[in-house]
């Protein structure tokens, strides 16, 4: 292990820096200490857990099964923590966090409160320099970018929102004492994931909830429940099969494929397949129903019109439904979506929604929101408008690699990545579920997994065979980011107005940013190793 020894590399802090105490951030400090690496982990919040400690808002739940959103790891794990609901809300995949900060006793070797500002490459002595407040420049051989996809919130651009008088709230960094909104006039801007999960359970609280949408999602429902010992132990035998299915399958779940086409099968047949993702609340697996479901367009037209009727049959209010149905909105391209009682809301006496695509915002007021036709008085502004996703993260850190290049320039156009893992031009540079890879399309645990343990089986590759640098070719990486495109291309996922092209981030750029399959995307990083890290450069 001496070639890659901090010990053996003068002016080198520490082996392996990361950044972020996520999932990625912990099982990669678990893997270095595997190898013999020395490594530290800087995380910018009080607390491990990434996005489900900056996230807390009412309602949050995931939306893939608990017994299938956990590390695969280690078997003594999977065996002795129990999740106690089908989707587990976000408390409980806190303390799984923590369960596993404490159980690997990972806490010593991370930094928190300590915000990552810059990382650059030092080329006369093959190092990466990083700074970050209220810490000296720190030095090591290797960094990994744990960073996240969904963890910078948008920014909120509305006029007037500074003149506001009552209380704001973003769920994306939710206070941590519980708001109670009891007898306020509260409005919610956004109809997202986030939104759907938290305005049923403000509408129970509010006086009265104004929804402010400009563009619907489709749901479906949860039909969460507390998880029976017998089923959970059927899992916890089974966990080996289950795994190994998931880490081959098109979205990292298992689930079946029905027929080719959905025409390959009757309307009643095919209904009858809709409802049993519909009505057991499985948002992925009705993705993958049929093959042809994200590819074309007739077949897509299918799954809208089954998904409108469901909506209609939950609103009692026809013109309210049509409302709330997405029009030219293909079902898959924008994340499905899955909810308790969020259609039945808009049944509510308590509950207007606002139609800002025909009855726009103009302003925020002291007092509220002032629409076009109208103004609508508030206490408390919920925004629930999202994430610079996938690349906010990265590209809020000063990241300059050989030759002084700047990771914003680079990716001024659009991210451009090897792999997801890494970028030309920055040596030693690791990315943990990075644009170019399945990430957000997936179960988010297990690509963060196959990441990191790609990661650490190269730095054990580089251990035996003397390595000191890698980074992707110029060339390989081009062609990667073609066969991303030309898989995307290939389906409806492209034509889509949707944070996955950062369509949600004005000026940035309109580009498919994951990499569709995450069972085909592991056969090729497989390949990629087998061939010797075949479009890398190691010297």
């Amino acid at each position: 292990m001496a070639e890659l020894s901090a010990k053996q590399s003068p002016g080198v802090d520490t082996d392996v820096i990361i950044v972020g105490a996520g999932w990625g951030g912990m099982y990669m400090l678990h893997q270095c200490r595997k190898l013999g690496l020395s490594a530290k982990v800087l995380e910018k919040g009080p607390s491990v857990g990434g996005t489900w400690y900056w996230n807390r808002y009412p309602g949050l739940r995931c939306d893939v099964e608990s017994t299938l959103y956990s590390f695969s790891f280690d078997h003594e794990l999977e065996q002795e923590w129990t999740w106690t609901e089908r989707y587990a809300a976000q408390p409980e995949i806190l303390r799984y966090a923590n369960h596993i900060a404490d159980r690997f006793d990972l806490r010593r070797d991370i930094r928190f409160n300590t915000a990552v500002t810059a990382v650059r490459y030092d080329e006369s002595k093959k190092l990466w320099r990083v700074s970050a407040e209220g810490m000296a420049e720190s030095t090591a051989r290797f960094v990994v970018m744990a960073t996240g996809c969904l963890t910078v919130p948008k920014d909120v651009n509305i006029p007037g929102l500074e003149q506001f008088k009552g209380a704001v709230y973003h769920t994306a960094r939710w206070p941590e004492t519980p708001v109670n909104f009891s007898g306020k006039r509260v409005g919610v801007i956004g109809t997202g994931s986030s939104a759907i999960q938290a305005i049923p359970i403000i509408a129970e609280q509010a006086k009265h909830l104004y929804v402010f949408q400009r563009t619907p999602s489709y749901s479906l429902p949860a039909k969460n429940r507390k998880l029976e010992s017998g089923f959970v132990a059927d899992v916890k035998r089974n966990y080996d099969s289950l795994r190994q299915e998931a880490r081959y399958h098109l979205v990292g779940i298992p689930a079946p494929t029905y027929a080719a086409s959905v025409f390959d099968v009757d309307e009643a047949t095919r209904t009858k397949i809709f409802d049993a993702c519909y009505d057991n609340g499985l948002p992925f697996a009705l993705m993958v129903t049929f093959g042809d479901l994200l590819a074309s367009e007739e077949a897509n037209q299918t799954a809208q019109d089954y998904l409108a009727r469901r909506i209609r049959e939950r609103v009692n209010d026809p013109e309210l439904a049509e409302q709330l149905i997405p029009k030219g909105q293909f079902v898959g391209t924008r994340r499905l979506c899955i909810d308790t009682g969020y259609y039945e809301t808009f049944n509510r006496d308590n509950v207007t929604l606002k139609n800002i695509a025909k009855n726009p915002i103009k302003s925020i007021t002291e007092t509220g929101v002032q629409l076009v036709d109208g103004q609508v008085d508030l206490d408390c502004l919920v925004f629930a408008t999202g994430y610079d996703a996938m690349t906010g993260a990265l590209l809020a850190i000063d990241i300059r690699g050989e030759g002084g290049a700047q990771l914003k320039d680079r990716w001024a156009a659009g991210p451009r990545t090897m792999m997801g893992l890494m970028m030309a031009d920055f040596p030693n540079l690791f990315t943990i579920t990075g644009p170019g890879s399945p990430s957000v399309l997936s179960n988010m645990v297990l690509s963060i997994e196959q990441h990191v343990e790609w990661i650490a089986e190269c730095l054990k590759h580089m251990q035996a065979s003397g390595k000191q640098t890698i980074e992707p070719l110029a060339e390989a990486q081009d062609q990667w980011v073609n066969h991303v495109n030309e898989v995307a291309n290939s389906t409806l996922f492209p034509r889509g107005n949707t944070w996955y092209m950062g369509a949600n981030v004005p000026g940035k750029p309109r580009v498919f940013m994951p990499y569709l399959g995450v069972g085909p995307y592991r056969t090729l990083c497989e390949e990629v190793t087998a061939a010797g890290y075949k479009g890398f450069a190691l010297s």
